[in-house]
């Protein structure tokens, strides 16, 4: 048994992301260590962007690229380079056979010779309109396994629902850089320590509270809104007993999805009559989030009847949903205005 001592702020056995994963293997007989490597690039990656994001300004990478991806957003010079950081260091970890990213129309298929049996689905630098002013932003990963490993991989491949999921995560960069994950076995938040370049076990378990005091969702568009959406928000601002809820709207999905977990209430991008299947996209924004709130204990749905956001059966790579996540109570709540 190790031992365990603290001087100071330093631990001598602290619970690394790394170390974390390698017991969760051992929980498994039949693992063969490919999603824990896996999930180490994506660590590594994530600092990688952290790094980046922390001396954007130091190192003149504030502005706009020039370009636009592939959803028509206007590519940041950050987007690009936390787009190629994940690329290289997913296809450098041998565990990957194809991935799809945010900024990419394409699937990016990964060379034969590096194939592993993983297809990962990302958004690299999640709330890229926020960049420039300094509030928070992150990056979101979902992680599939390959039906069918022989041959090449097809678009029809990464085309998996979100009850397909094996894992999935997002990495916060605010006060500081934290990095949630699921393996479908709970939620666990790991916060980087700068000294030793680690990301250490700071939330065990995550829960989100079964009812929270917040809803978060851009009321600049209730002009394009179903009527039944309105009579939620006037609910949730004139309750006819008890107080008000707190309105809290980032723009970045990462950080009001987080806030979220930790504080419950509600997350919305609903449809619009300007955007009629909203606007985040299902395989790398929605999907790992509903994964994520769905084990801390919330719900997440797309407001079309009861239906869950991971049973939503994706036809393209960048097909949106709308989306309502959050605690169960609170989802539950909205449910009943919208199908009253």
């Amino acid at each position: 048994m190790a031992s365990s001592t603290k001087i100071g702020d330093i631990s001598t056995d602290a619970m690394t992301l790394t170390r974390f994963t390698m017991e969760e293997q051992m929980k498994h007989p039949g693992a063969s260590g490919s999603l824990t490597l896996l999930l180490s690039s994506l660590a590594t990656a994530c600092k990688a962007t952290e790094a980046a994001v922390r001396k954007a300004g130091i190192a003149q990478l504030y502005g706009i690229s020039g370009d636009t991806n592939t959803t028509g957003d206007e590519q940041k010079k950050l987007d690009v380079l936390a787009n190629d950081l994940f690329i290289n260091l997913l296809k450098s970890s041998y565990q990957t056979c194809a991935m799809v990213s945010e900024e990419n129309e394409n699937m990016i298929e990964v060379p034969v010779a590096k194939h592993g049996r993983y297809i990962v689905c990302f958004d690299p630098l999640d709330g890229s309109s926020n960049i420039d002013c300094l509030v928070s932003i992150g990056s979101i990963f979902g992680i599939y396994r390959r039906d069918d490993e022989e041959g090449h991989v097809t678009e029809k491949d990464c085309l998996l629902p979100g009850n397909k999921l094996v894992a999935a995560g997002y990495c916060v960069f605010g006060t500081a850089c934290m990095m949630v994950i699921s393996t479908g076995n709970g939620v666990n938040g790991f916060t980087l320590d700068p000294s030793i370049g680690e990301f250490i076990l700071t939330a065990h378990d995550m829960k989100v509270p079964k009812k929270g005091k917040i809803y978060s969702v851009n009321e600049g568009n209730s002009s394009y809104l179903d009527e039944k959406l309105l009579k939620y928000f006037h609910h949730c601002k004139f309750p006819e007993t008890g107080k008000p809820r707190g309105a809290r709207y980032v723009g970045s999905m990462v950080a009001d999805v987080h806030r979220t977990i930790c504080y419950g209430g509600i997350f919305m991008y609903p449809a619009s009559s300007s955007a009629v299947n909203g606007k985040l996209r299902l395989l790398y924004e929605c999907n790992p989030m509903a994964f994520i709130m769905e084990q801390a204990g919330g719900k997440a749905v797309t407001g079309r009847g009861n239906e869950r956001v991971l049973d939503v059966v994706p036809t393209g790579l960048h097909m949106r949903v709308p989306i309502y996540l959050g605690s169960a109570d609170d989802v539950d709540e909205v449910l009943s205005f919208l199908n009253a």
